[in-house]
């Protein structure tokens, strides 16, 4: 855990003073709503000055080296910058459903996680509350905690923003939703979604590099991707994986994700108002294989 490092060198107290210095004015996500955070305002993220909880618990559904033996201690937060037509947790992620926290309950959480013997600290949808996160961060650590850091995010990231966590996040799990505009566009209201994913997905790879396990196959650093396969193609499947191996490299470790159904808004979405077909999921398949993308999980 290279945070410690930034701990005892004072680093990382200045990247939280950085990171809330931002929130004045913030631009912590591509959209830079440019609202002060700190004084209550909101933009698109909805999310103010304090962190907002949806829950703390072990979990045991994540990859392999996510879960481990003894389970992922997941942090659901509240909200998102995205409005994901088909989000599978919608009353979280859209409806804001919640507590909100200090930094210090919020690092309680973290340590409770710890004693639980998960094996990791796993931030889901943390980047609208990035310097909520660093400060919970500092103050769990100056009361023990050790945990290897998963950033599990929708991958819509800004790049200065992605670079006060280098050195803190042990373990990226972004997501790579598209490949065309107009998807990520009429179905997440993600403009410029590609360019931002693709040039944040860079960003990450050069702070934790590929994969690396320990001795029991659960994850100490590196970069997993998560692409879900959508309806119609939609997604790009084909597009994405090949640019993933031509420009993140062959080794790289990709979930391909099948289990999309039409949640939330998308039952009411022509294009996207069923499940994915067998021949669809085969398609993203056999594009992986093409693609030379060998490590990673495909979902039977």
């Amino acid at each position: 855990m290279r945070y410690l490092d930034l701990y005892n060198s004072g680093e990382l107290l200045q990247r939280v003073r950085d990171a809330y210095a931002r929130l004045r004015s913030c631009d912590l996500c591509p959209f830079a709503c440019r609202v002060n955070r700190l004084a209550g305002e909101t933009g698109v993220c909805r999310s103010g000055a304090y962190p907002k909880v949806a829950s703390t618990n072990v979990h045991r559904g994540e990859e392999p080296p996510i879960s481990g033996s003894r389970g992922s201690g997941t942090v659901f937060f509240s909200n998102c910058n995205l409005a994901c037509r088909f989000c599978q947790n919608f009353p979280i992620s859209q409806f804001g459903n919640g507590e909100v926290l200090t930094t210090r309950e919020l690092a309680a959480r973290m340590l409770k996680l710890q004693r639980q013997r998960a094996h990791n600290l796993n931030l889901v949808t943390p980047s609208h509350f990035l310097p909520q996160i660093l400060a919970a961060i500092y103050l769990a650590v100056k009361d023990g905690f050790r945990l290897p850091i998963v950033w599990n995010s929708n991958g819509f990231e800004s790049v200065t923003a992605l670079e006060l966590l280098d050195g803190v996040v042990d373990i990226y799990l972004p997501d790579m939703k598209y490949a065309a505009e107009e998807p990520a566009v009429s179905f997440s209201s993600a403009p410029n979604y590609r360019e931002v994913n693709r040039a944040a997905l860079k960003e990450m790879l050069r702070q934790v590099g590929q994969l690396e396990l320990d001795g029991e196959g659960v994850a100490e650093r590196g970069l997993i991707i998560r692409h879900l396969v959508l309806p119609g193609g939609h997604a790009g499947s084909r597009e994405t994986l090949r640019w993933i191996a031509e420009n993140l490299g062959r080794e790289t470790h990709i979930s391909l994700m099948r289990q999309y159904f039409p949640a939330h808004l998308a039952i009411e979405t022509p294009a996207i108002n069923r499940k994915i077909t067998d021949e669809e999921y085969a398609e993203a398949a056999e594009a992986l294989e093409e693609a030379g993308l060998e490590n990673g999980w495909v979902q039977e």
